[in-house]
């Protein structure tokens, strides 16, 4: 291989290198310090990179803790869709996600750790990329059960999603809080909260719940 061949290559490598370096100095200083204390500076010194060149991966501080967000819940939402499309009923749907949800929320040690930190930070960013992508697979999934008629074509599946999404967010920043998190407590209480608004808006009979 010619090195003019070979230079891209090892450039592409460099560059996800700096990229990783900078995601992984990211997560400790918001974990340690907290995002609204950190500064750019916290990140770079974790690194061995130039301070300039965190600019050439992330315009500012939102955005890399937007990334490292992102980053931290990408297999917390691979495992979600993965239970939600194994199971078949709407009951296990709803509690078997939430049990994901908040076991991954705890066991997750970084991201344990970044939302009990920075919960306050969290919360104003509900929009982002990674926050709304989770509602919209969520929203597919929900069609899938109302195409399988576990779920009533009366109910607003936008609505629905949005609200478990809403839900399920709020009650796992007061989890991750408590001294002892209480998963299970957490999750049977969302899980009946949903079930139960969606028996009374659907009827138990027709619908099983």
């Amino acid at each position: 291989m010619s090195s003019a061949a070979a230079a891209p290559g090892r450039r592409e490598r460099t560059k996800a290198q700096n990229r990783r370096a900078i995601l992984d100095a990211a997560c400790e200083v918001f974990i340690e310090m907290g995002y609204d204390a950190a500064s750019i500076r916290d990140v770079v010194r974790r690194t061995e990179l130039a301070s300039g060149t965190f600019y050439n991966y992330f315009p500012d501080k939102a955005s890399v803790f937007h990334a490292v967000l992102e980053e931290r819940t990408q297999e917390l939402r691979r495992r979600l869709r993965a239970v939600r499309q194994r199971e078949t009923t709407l009951d296990a749907v709803v509690l078997e996600g939430f049990r994901v949800y908040f076991s991954f929320i705890v066991e997750d040690r970084p991201l344990f750790e970044l939302l009990r930190r920075n919960a306050g930070t969290v919360q104003t960013m509900f929009d982002t990329p990674a926050l709304e992508a989770g509602i919209v697979e969520l929203f597919e999934d929900l069609s899938t059960l109302a195409q399988r008629k576990q779920l009533a074509p009366t109910i607003d599946l936008d609505y629905l999603s949005a609200a478990m999404g809403g839900v399920a967010f709020e009650l796992g920043i007061r989890l991750v809080e408590q001294p002892v998190p209480e998963v299970e407590r957490t999750a049977r209480f969302a899980g009946e909260l949903f079930l139960g608004g969606i028996a009374r808006m659907t009827g138990e009979e027709e619908f099983g719940v």
